[in-house]
């Protein structure tokens, strides 16, 4: 298959998003080996985010797999808001709360738990693998607020520090990252989603006119423009607070 080919089989746009939250994984990576326990989760956090993505370099004919990746990617932002939660308590009692081998551990357990739990249960349909892609755009949404308003009291905490700045990074990060799957879960929630035309298509259905109005246009574009700008923000902030904290 041609680099042509390939583009047009998965989008262009998918393909820039994804290979930008690899850069952005490889440096949550780096960043974690190389800076303290308590921002662990936060980083492991961000590299499930590739690998939850990683799914639409190569799409798999076979639904488990691309639920597999729609429940990685709700375990990601799961790890960054504990993460985060962890690092607000730091910042009031610097307490760091343990090792980072039991982070990588208990995310890694949680992961195949997950996926032993899909193996096991009846291959899933293309609407159930749908449903879970909604109910982890969901999650986003409702827990980057949170992770919102968590920034925002670290911050404050922090607030006269060197890496202070850096969590206004992450606050850039996160509001991005609410666009990019507020815009998802809202098409999926009307059913002006691809996977949704396709369903409604097998079965016969009639599809929402209003899919293709200004709105959809609007959203769809917002999801691909705010998944690319939150893969840069999140690489920028990481090396940013690299560089605060030497």
């Amino acid at each position: 298959m041609s680099l042509s080919d390939y583009l047009n089989t998965i989008g262009a746009l998918d393909a820039i998003r994804v290979a930008l939250w690899l850069v952005a994984a490889a440096i949550s990576v780096y960043f974690s080996v190389g800076s303290a326990r308590i921002w662990t989760s936060i980083s492991t956090g961000f590299l499930l985010v590739f690998v939850s993505e990683a799914y639409f370099a190569y799409p798999s004919a076979d639904p488990r797999i691309s639920a597999i990746h729609s429940v990685v990617g709700t375990i990601a932002i799961l790890a960054m808001t504990h993460g985060l939660q962890e690092y607000y308590v730091f910042s009031r009692t610097l307490d760091v709360g343990g090792q980072k081998r039991w982070v990588y551990l208990a995310v890694a357990a949680t992961v195949l738990a997950s996926i032993a739990f899909l193996l096991i249960n009846p291959t899933p349909s293309e609407a159930t693998v749908r449903n879970i892609r909604m109910v982890e755009n969901a999650t986003w949404v409702f827990l980057t607020v949170i992770n919102l308003d968590m920034v925002r009291k670290i911050y404050v905490q922090v607030r006269d520090t060197p890496v202070a700045r850096g969590f206004l990074a992450f606050s850039a990060t996160f509001a991005l990252i609410f666009l990019w799957r507020g815009s998802a879960l809202y098409l999926e929630v009307y059913g002006w989603d691809d996977a949704w035309e396709h369903i409604a298509s097998a079965a016969g259905m009639a599809l929402d006119p209003d899919r293709f109005s200004v709105r959809a246009a609007i959203a769809r574009a917002t999801q691909q423009g705010a998944g690319i700008l939150a893969s840069v923000a999140a690489s920028g902030s990481f090396l940013y607070v690299l560089r605060l904290l030497r």
